[in-house]
């Protein structure tokens, strides 16, 4: 039902943060669309591990061409009838895709919060949506 787009690149130290919040969602039908972006890291061997392990992630490279192409790459490979995105060192809560769900109905369009943090520091910028 729900495609996720992460375009990563030289993301290796927080990407299976990233990855392992969403595949704990409460809500299961999606797939996870990693697009790696050229990384020059160890980002494309993980992607690959990762896809190993689960048959909801689909794993695709490509030369380097920034975020936004990145994105649009994942669009074009995307099966499912909604299109969320997360960034490679972002991370979700497990209701983040049911929250999402819950509140389609019929719109085309869902805007979801967000908690900002600094490391060491309390939240900065929380903008949380039901």
């Amino acid at each position: 039902m729900v495609s996720i787009i992460v375009p990563i690149y030289n993301a290796e130290k927080k990407l299976r943060r990233c990855v392992e919040s969403i595949l704990s969602q409460t809500f299961s039908d999606f797939e996870l669309i990693l697009v790696d972006d050229g990384s020059s890291d160890n980002s494309p061997a993980i992607c690959d591990e990762l896809q190993l392990n689960d048959s909801r992630i689909r794993v695709f490279h490509k030369a380097n061409s920034g975020a936004s192409s990145t994105r649009n790459f994942g669009i074009k490979k995307a099966k499912g009838e909604y299109l969320t995105f997360s960034d490679a060192d972002d991370w979700v809560e497990p209701i983040w895709l049911e929250k999402m769900i819950a509140n389609i109905h019929d719109t085309d369009l869902v805007i979801q919060g967000y908690i900002c943090h600094q490391i060491g520091m309390a939240p900065i910028k929380q903008n949380i949506a039901n």
